[in-house]
């Protein structure tokens, strides 16, 4: 029952960043889904893959997880790379590509 502790990345639907300052704490699935027979839907008789925790901090996440002794991983976020543009950019003299419409 190993849990990984993460903060999840900023969603692609979107230019806000809701929802990614906390640390989250979901177990890792102990077996894989199948499909239902009659209903098509998937199914799991893993209840754990459904718990989900949120903390303020790393630091919260890894002392709840050792104070309940579960075996924990660690995913360090991965800075974005900014690009910084301007949109007079698109006019710009010394453009790499020439301007076309």
């Amino acid at each position: 029952m190993l849990a990984r502790i993460y903060r999840p990345a900023k969603t692609a639907m979107q230019s806000g960043k809701a929802k990614t300052r906390d640390w989250l704490l979901e177990f890792e699935p102990a077996a894989a889904r199948r499909n239902d027979p009659l209903t098509g839907w998937t199914q799991s008789t893993d209840m754990d893959g459904q718990v989900r925790l949120s903390f303020e901090s790393r630091e919260a996440a890894v002392a709840y997880a050792q104070a309940h002794g579960i075996p924990f991983q660690v995913i360090e976020p991965k800075e974005p790379r900014r690009i910084i543009k301007a949109y007079a950019d698109n006019f710009a003299t010394d453009r790499k590509q020439p301007w076309t419409h």
